[in-house]
C-alpha cells in the first residue's frame, strides 16, 4: 500500500501537512505519533511473549 508513496510525495506531504496544522502543532502530532507506536510496539511484544511462553509450557508438558 505505501510502497508507491516516494519521496517527493512524501515531502509534499509534509509540505501539506505544514500548511494545514501550522508549525507549533508539528511537534505535539509527532509525539503524540511516536508515543502511539511505542505503545503499539510494548503491547505486541507483551504479546508474542505471551505466545513464546505457551508454546515453551506446550512442549515442556508434551516431553513428560
Amino acid at each position: 500500500m505505501f510502497s508507491s508513496i516516494g519521496v517527493p510525495r512524501l515531502i509534499l506531504i509534509l509540505i501539506i501537512a505544514l500548511v494545514v496544522f501550522g508549525p507549533s502543532k508539528l511537534p505535539e502530532i509527532g509525539k503524540a505519533f511516536g508515543s502511539s507506536l511505542k505503545e503499539f510496539k510494548n503491547a505486541t511484544k507483551d504479546i508474542v511473549t505471551d505466545d513464546d511462553a505457551s508454546k515453551t509450557e506446550k512442549q515442556t508438558s508434551s516431553k513428560s
